[in-house]
């Protein structure tokens, strides 16, 4: 049976829909970073998906063909995530997408080292005729958090935001935003395939204890 990270990790991506705080290791993530509303259509937010994608199958159905990766085993993709965040302010204005400057990723299996990462690059280039020089191999330990999952359309994220920050301050800690430090969310819903109302977002906000 394939590895899934969401069953394995249940702490990091299935977290109830209270608040709580989490400590986060270092992972390894391929990324594509850009800007702009992410509902735009043919937008630079849609193209960022479909190369991380075009990366991360590429290392998931190698097992499919001659090269062999060193210590592969079969996995389930592990969900997308994003970092968000607007110039000048560590809120996230849901009301101003044009604004957003994002880091799209998608986890890495522990096999996965800089040069089977470069091979995948080689390889999907190859493949689809397309210049995957956007996708970068990230390697990036998140550290003290608060998470929650939020339910519901990403404009009703507010409220659960809201939640959080509040959890935050009584139990001793600020947020953190700062270099490195984002609002970030995971997706465990395909929001093509499923109701506005039923999406479920893990939700993580950086964290630190107060002085």
């Amino acid at each position: 049976m394939a590895f899934d990270y969401k069953k394995a990790y249940k702490e990091f991506y299935l977290p109830p829909r209270t608040p709580g705080i989490v400590t986060v290791p270092a992972m390894n993530f391929l990324v594509v970073r850009g800007q702009g509303d992410p509902n735009e259509e043919n937008g630079a937010y849609k193209h960022a998906l479909e190369m991380l994608y075009a990366v991360a199958f590429t290392i998931k159905m190698s097992k499919m063909g001659q090269h062999r990766l060193e210590g592969y085993f079969d996995y389930v993709v592990p969900p997308l995530e994003g970092l968000w965040w607007q110039e000048g302010t560590h809120r996230v204005d849901y009301a101003h997408k044009e604004d957003f400057q994002w880091i799209s990723l998608i986890r890495l299996p522990e096999f996965v080292t800089r040069e089977v990462f470069g091979w995948a690059i080689r390889e999907a280039t190859e493949k689809k005729q397309q210049d995957f020089s956007p996708v970068e191999f990230f390697p990036w330990e998140e550290g003290l958090c608060v998470q929650c999952m939020h339910l519901g359309p990403y404009d009703n994220e507010p409220a659960t935001v809201a939640a959080m920050e509040e959890y935050v301050k009584a139990q001793g800690y600020d947020e953190d935003f700062g270099a490195g430090r984002f609002h970030h969310e995971i997706y465990l819903s395909d929001v093509r395939r499923c109701k506005p109302e039923r999406l479920k977002t893990v939700i993580r906000h950086p964290i630190k204890q107060q002085k």
